[in-house]
């Protein structure tokens, strides 16, 4: 059965919308993941450590993941208006995100410092820190940044 149709049966109309939002937000997250794992690799075949890789590619995913969010997770949301708006829009969702950042990286580094696997083959750890921020992120942007 299509998920359109699991949500009609199961959810009331309100709540489909915002489990919509929240799959939205989750393909959004995974091309973030895409691009921060990336630009970890990169970063790391340019000569920088597991943990100033990861911060450089955390910013340039959260980056991409706030510019697909408002044009698509949250587009109905209101914009910003003035001069500064996507600059000021930007910084409040990298700034709101720190909760999330906070629960991704501390994954990250967890599992980068304690387990050999994810050392060797840090997107696992990329991974776990992706799925450990989204939900506080989801919420967060929701509420502060896009205000949907």
């Amino acid at each position: 059965m299509p998920p359109a149709l699991l949500w009609d049966r199961f959810l009331p109309p309100p709540r489909r919308a915002l489990a919509a939002q929240f799959l939205r937000f989750g393909v959004v997250g995974t091309v973030g993941f895409v691009v921060d794992t990336a630009v970890l690799y990169a970063s790391l075949a340019a000569g920088l450590d597991l943990y100033a890789g990861r911060a450089l590619s955390y910013v340039a995913a959260a980056t991409g993941n706030w510019a697909l969010n408002r044009a698509w997770t949250f587009r109905e949301a209101g914009r910003p208006a003035g001069r500064g708006a996507l600059g000021r829009q930007w910084a409040l969702f990298l700034a709101v995100n720190l909760v999330g950042f906070a629960a991704n990286y501390g994954t990250y580094a967890l599992m980068v410092a304690n387990l050999p696997l994810a050392a060797a083959h840090p997107v696992l750890a990329v991974a776990a820190g992706s799925l450990a921020g989204m939900g506080g992120n989801f919420i967060l942007s929701r509420r502060f940044v896009f205000k949907a």
